[in-house]
Formats: structure tokens, C-alpha cells, sequence
């Protein structure tokens, strides 16, 4: 694929939608207590927040409690299991997450897919999930960039193996996530994207999802992450072609992470 086969104007319409800012707390804090001050210093800081969503992903046993805490902030899980009942052990269905107030998940995450997890797998969560009323969050990204731009293919092969046999009704409550691997701060050596970079893998995104379900993709919101934080999350929502963030480091910031929905709220 050239880099300039797709028009900006593909996306443009993206900029219409109500963002999003979800915050991936990843494997902290390390206790409850924790948890619920930082959540606290969020939810008072975003208080006044009306135009922007909101979402934290925090470890599993803090949801239940931390859903009691506000009302602003909606709640997304980490990951779910690809099935709602049954003998799996060490796993949390997509049900039991609904039924405790999570309405998001983080599916196919980076860190997940270095351990073993697959498009299958994650194209069985999705399914899974969509049914059980939470709206997925599909991470794809490439570890590395090349002169030939084969990295377009990779991303191509995850959306479309990820989103096999989804239907065009279920494709507006999936949320994709472009997180490139080299740029996120657990990549030895990683080196940072551009909105640049960013607003050519959206368009890309946007021209697949088109190709495969039509004028409905008009209501997917492509979100970026990699290692977004408040310096650079200006530059990433005006001009990386995306209608929100995913930071991970950040989020565990009250002050860092406030400021990335203030952004993101001054320029809806």
C-alpha cells in the first residue's frame, strides 16, 4: 500500500463523534486502598468534565468496588474469557463483568498477545463479549515499521481475522485501538510515534473496516495509545485522525490523566 492511496478525507468525518479517553491501569496498584485513591482523585478532578467519555480499565477485583465510587466515570475491564459460564478455571466471563457495572473490555492487547492469545482467540472474546452487552476495545499494532510498508498487512490480517464474522449491526459497538508495539514503554529500545504515524494507520483502519462493512463504520471510533501522555495527547486528537486516547503510564496519574481529558474535552 502507498502512503498516499488514502485520502484524510476518509476520516474526517471521525471528528463528529464524542471521544473517548480510557485509561488501562494494566497489573495496579497493588492494593484496594490504592485503587480507591486514585479513582477518587480522578473522578473529583473530571467532575466538572461533560462532553468527553470517560473510562478507567482497572485489575479485576478493584471493579466491583470502585463502581460505587462515581458516576462519571465509566468502567472497563482488562480482558474477558470467550465464553460466559462453564469449568475455566482462573478466568472472567464477559457476563460476569456486565452484571457488575464494566461496560468496555480491552481485548488483544499487546501484552496479551506476547503470551500466546491469537486473532482467533480474540475474535472468539469479541463474540463473546458483544453478546454479554460490553463494547470491546480491539488493540492491533505492528512491533516494528519497514521501508516496504508490510506492516499495513499485519494490521490488515488482525482486523480482519479479529473481526470475522462480526456483523455490521455489532461493528458500531467495537472500539479499535492502534497501540504500535515499538512506541508503547515496555519495548526495549521503543521510540515515539507521531500523530503523523497515527493519522495514516487511521485512515488505513478506516479503508479496511469500510471494505468490509460499509458505510456503518462511520460510527467505530478509532482511538490511539502507545505511550500517549499529556505532552503529546494535543497533537494526537487534533491531528492523529483518532476520536480518543488509551493511555496506559498516564493513567495511573491523577494530575497527568486529568489533563489529557481536559485536553481532549477543550477541543470537543
Amino acid at each position: 500500500m502507498e502512503r498516499n492511496s488514502i485520502s484524510e478525507q476518509e476520516v474526517c468525518y471521525t471528528f463528529l463523534m464524542r471521544k473517548i479517553i480510557i485509561g488501562n491501569w494494566k497489573m495496579n496498584p497493588v492494593s484496594l486502598r490504592d485503587a480507591e485513591q486514585l479513582f477518587g482523585l480522578i473522578a473529583k478532578s473530571v467532575s466538572s468534565i461533560k462532553k468527553t467519555e470517560i473510562v478507567i480499565c482497572p485489575p479485576f477485583l478493584y471493579l466491583e468496588r470502585l463502581k460505587k465510587l462515581s458516576r462519571k466515570i465509566t468502567l472497563g475491564a482488562q480482558d474477558a474469557f470467550g465464553k460466559d459460564v462453564g469449568p475455566f478455571t482462573g478466568e472472567v466471563s464477559p457476563l460476569m463483568l456486565y452484571n457488575i457495572g464494566v461496560r468496555y473490555v480491552i481485548l488483544g492487547h499487546s501484552e496479551r498477545r506476547v503470551l500466546g492469545e491469537t486473532n482467533a482467540l480474540v475474535n472468539k472474546k469479541i463474540k463473546a463479549s458483544l453478546l454479554a452487552g460490553l463494547s470491546p476495545i480491539l488493540c492491533v499494532g505492528e512491533s516494528l515499521r519497514d521501508e516496504n510498508h508490510s506492516y499495513f498487512n499485519l494490521i490488515k490480517v488482525q482486523l480482519e481475522e479479529c473481526l470475522a464474522g462480526i456483523s455490521k449491526n455489532s461493528i458500531s459497538k467495537i472500539i479499535i485501538a492502534y497501540e504500535p508495539i515499538w512506541a508503547i514503554s515496555s519495548t526495549p529500545d521503543r521510540k515515539d510515534a507521531t500523530a503523523s504515524d497515527s493519522l495514516e494507520m487511521a485512515i488505513f483502519i478506516r479503508k479496511i473496516l469500510t471494505d468490509k462493512f460499509g458505510s456503518d463504520v462511520r460510527k467505530v471510533r478509532i482511538i490511539y495509545g502507545g505511550s500517549v501522555n499529556e505532552k503529546d495527547a494535543l497533537e494526537f486528537l487534533k491531528h492523529g485522525g483518532v476520536d480518543g486516547l488509551l493511555p496506559g503510564r498516564a493513567s495511573l496519574d491523577a494530575t497527568k490523566f486529568t489533563e489529557i481529558v481536559k485536553i481532549c474535552e477543550r477541543l470537543n
